[in-house]
């Protein structure tokens, strides 16, 4: 059986013909922008989500908006679709690996069925249950403690503005009532305030006060500045989110000092199960936690650890053995994030499934790609069809199936280029992907210890301890670009972050963070030429600038010129709707009548940078293009909203705008992350040219690639978790090479010398 789509239109896809066959492995290729995105999640499973939606009683879709058919002519052979991508499972500060995995729900159970002395009520281990949660922090672990020296400014008096929080303005309310109360001397600066007055100031609980200067009475009560902020906190159903932000610049975020974070209260913590208590198991290590469950072979409790030995085994075999059950998930990383996703469907017994996968190799070592093959597989032979899109090269080799969309990006994509089996691929001449491939297979040579060319100097990393960093200490090359490496957990990102960022600030760091607006963010805006663009329109109509924008005056009344509107789906993905009056186009109907060379504003922004490069003749605006351009980001459209970009792409966007800068420190954490084979050449190139201009690139990096092109390695492990944090080897790519303890030397030597 297949999966059919014919005549598929969606973005860049050309009029695309393509059978996609079930209960497969089949991986979809092309450069990034290529268009494939757009088959699998725009065109696929855009259908699934709307024939799942047709399938619900009328009653049912009576409150559900009705989604529009994707640009196809015929899609067939479809079922229900399970999407596990990159996205972050959340900021609820509540929500940890525990949690998410429902890994938690049953080690409650098991406390409170096999636990000493016996309480038989799980919800006691909730730290989301106020049966639970410790009493001071409410189950968050973390408490806000005041930063005196950011909220006051000593020099000054309260009635001068000493209080800089702007609830405490001089002639403000809450300031008149501090004066009003005569608690304190509010004309003398604070630096003169004994501590108990400062405590007065900032912790009285609220005391009832009353005045009668004039001439009747007037009640009011009075509260610690900390008392009052916290007190309103408390209750967040009246605070924006500007409120929520000016507030938190006075604290600073620290373990709760009744719970010692660890979220419970006493009596939970009593509880012990082999002589530990819950808090000492979630923050395990998973490897840890795997081995102390296999101990347990009471009658009472073996139920319960087998579903967790299941659930736990998954995590480990899908290379997440070093988080533990404690770890907040706003602190996974994208590709984390996705592993844990994707260890929760291990357990999942459903047959006939669509399985979409966005680069699920994102973030591992070479190392542990093999890993992940196996899992993908293991759902496809459940009886699942399993969809991956992927660059790669083990993960295309690995699959039944290859679909490779080109032959370039953007207008130059959206073609099929190959389908069939990965043997056939190679013989391809027409695709990038196979050529590249190719060349990779053919790359053999011999290292040989090439000493590096003597730089002006170091930069020093010392004792950097942070997380499960072993006290290190280590030095990089001024001038030359470094990269660090080893498998996910060794502390990388600590020793950068954490241990090189805080002894050297000045270095520029280009991450994947989102860019700037979001959704009224866009290419055009980014790089400044949208103003410039609005002035030749009003130049050339005589119409105000404002009725360019969507933001102002030029807006569609309807979405407010977003172009579009989002609909929650509870249960389901967000389902985003194009605007029924400008029809995603952003503008009045009136502006849009408005041309300059014969083209509206909103048919710049659907431009791509190309096409607007070869379109306008401002000099200024071509050059501004230009640096998008130069970091292979050409195929973008002018008004792609910021928020579609890959975490790769945005800091591409980011690196275009560094390229002219010469001196500088820059710092990127895995830039290759979305890139194809054929952009990865042309990043490295990017890299080489920073280096050449006189600046010092220090890369985190996963890929072989750009690694065998780094002037000098730092490699950390050898293991992740507990079990990293120490420099396995350092020096040349020769001499990361011949470290036998080096899981990257390994994968080197299998690249450059034994393919």
């Amino acid at each position: 059986m297949i999966i059919t789509v014919r005549n598929a239109y969606e973005h860049n896809l050309k009029h695309l013909d393509v059978d996609i066959p079930r209960n497969r492995l089949v991986v979809f290729t092309g450069l990034s922008g290529a268009g494939k995105s757009s088959l699998v999640f725009d065109v696929v499973y855009a259908e699934c989500q709307r024939q799942y939606l047709e399938s619900l009683s009328t009653y049912a879709r009576r409150s559900l908006p009705k989604i529009g058919r994707p640009k196809a002519d015929e899609i067939n052979g479809i079922s229900p679709a399970i999407v596990i991508d990159q996205k972050r499972l959340g900021t609820n500060p509540r929500s940890t690996v525990g949690t998410v995995t429902e890994i938690y729900t049953y080690l409650r159970l098991l406390f409170s069925r096999y636990g000493l002395p016996t309480i038989g009520d799980s919800n006691l281990f909730s730290f989301n249950n106020p049966e639970g949660a410790c009493e001071n922090c409410k189950g968050l672990g973390e408490e806000l403690k005041i930063d005196e020296d950011r909220l006051f400014d000593w020099e000054k008096s309260i009635s001068q503005g000493g209080i800089r929080h702007s609830d405490y303005r001089p002639g403000g309310r809450r300031t008149n009532i501090i004066i009003a109360s005569k608690l304190v001397d509010v004309y003398q600066p604070l630096k003169y305030f004994s501590r108990a007055m400062l405590d007065k100031l900032l912790y009285s609980q609220r005391i009832e006060l009353s005045d009668k200067s004039q001439g009747f009475v007037q009640r009011f009560s009075f509260e610690g500045v900390v008392t009052g902020i916290l007190r309103r906190r408390a209750d967040r159903r009246g605070l924006s989110s500007n409120t929520l932000g000016r507030d938190h610049r006075f604290f600073k975020l620290s373990h709760c000092r009744v719970c010692q974070g660890t979220r419970l209260n006493a009596r939970a913590r009593a509880v012990l199960v082999k002589k530990k208590n819950i808090v000492e198991l979630v923050n395990m290590e998973l490897d840890d936690l795997y081995e102390f469950f296999k101990d347990i072979d009471h009658p009472l409790a073996r139920p319960i650890v087998d579903k967790m030995l299941e659930m736990v085994g998954g995590l480990k075999e899908i290379g997440l053995g070093y988080l533990s059950l404690s770890r907040s998930v706003r602190s996974l990383s994208g590709g984390e994030a996705q592993r844990v996703k994707l260890a929760r469907q291990l357990g999942c017994n459903l047959i006939e499934m669509l399985y979409i996968l966005d680069e699920p190799t994102v973030g591992l070592h070479p190392r542990d790609i093999g890993q992940m093959i196996r899992l993908l597989k293991k759902i496809r032979d459940k009886g699942n069809s399993v969809l991956v899109v992927e660059h790669d090269p083990e993960v295309i080799r690995a699959a039944d199936y290859v679909i490779d969309i080109g032959p370039l990006a953007g207008e130059k994509g959206g073609e099929l280029i190959f389908a069939g089996p990965p043997e056939a691929l190679a013989k391809n001449k027409t695709s990038l992907t196979a050529t590249y491939l190719n060349r990779r297979r053919s790359r053999s040579i011999t290292v040989t210890s090439s000493p590096l060319a003597v730089p002006v100097g170091w930069l020093t990393i010392a004792d950097a301890a942070a997380n499960n960093l072993k006290h290190i200490n280590v030095k990089l090359p001024i001038g030359k670009l470094s990269c660090i490496t080893g498998v996910a957990g060794s502390g990388k990102s600590s020793l950068v972050f954490d241990g090189f960022l805080p002894q050297h600030p000045q270095a520029v760091v280009i991450d994947q963070s989102p860019i700037g607006a979001m959704n009224r963010g866009n290419p055009a805006t980014y790089t400044g030429v949208f103003d410039r663009i609005r002035r030749r329109f009003a130049q050339a109509t005589g119409k105000s600038i404002g009725n360019f924008s969507f933001n102002s005056i030029g807006a569609c009344e309807k979405c407010q010129g977003l172009g579009y509107r989002e609909v929650d789906m509870h249960f389901l993905s967000s389902v985003t709707l194009v605007c029924s009056e400008c029809e995603g186009k952003r503008y009045r109907q009136e502006v849009l009548r408005y041309l300059y060379r014969g083209k509206s504003i909103a048919d710049v922004l659907e431009m791509t940078v190309s096409e607007a490069v070869g379109f306008f003749n401002d000099d200024e605006i071509v050059r501004r293009l230009g640096i998008l351009t130069a970091v292979g980001l050409d195929y973008l459209r002018l008004g792609q909203s910021l928020d579609t970009l890959s975490g790769g792409e945005a800091q591409r966007v980011k690196l275009a705008s560094q390229l002219h800068k010469t001196g500088n420190v820059y710092i990127l954490d895995e830039p290759t992350t979305g890139l194809h084979m054929a952009d990865i050449e042309k990043l490295i190139i990017i890299l080489k040219n920073l280096v050449n201009n006189g600046n010092t690139v220090i890369v985190i990096e996963h890929n072989l690639d750009v690694i065998r092109q780094s002037d000098w390695i730092i490699d950390l492990g050898p293991e992740g978790g507990r079990r990293g944090g120490g420099v396995v080897a350092k020096g040349t790519v020769g001499d990361v090479m011949r470290s036998k303890e080096s899981y990257t030397g390994q994968f080197l030597r299998r690249l450059l010398i034994n393919d």
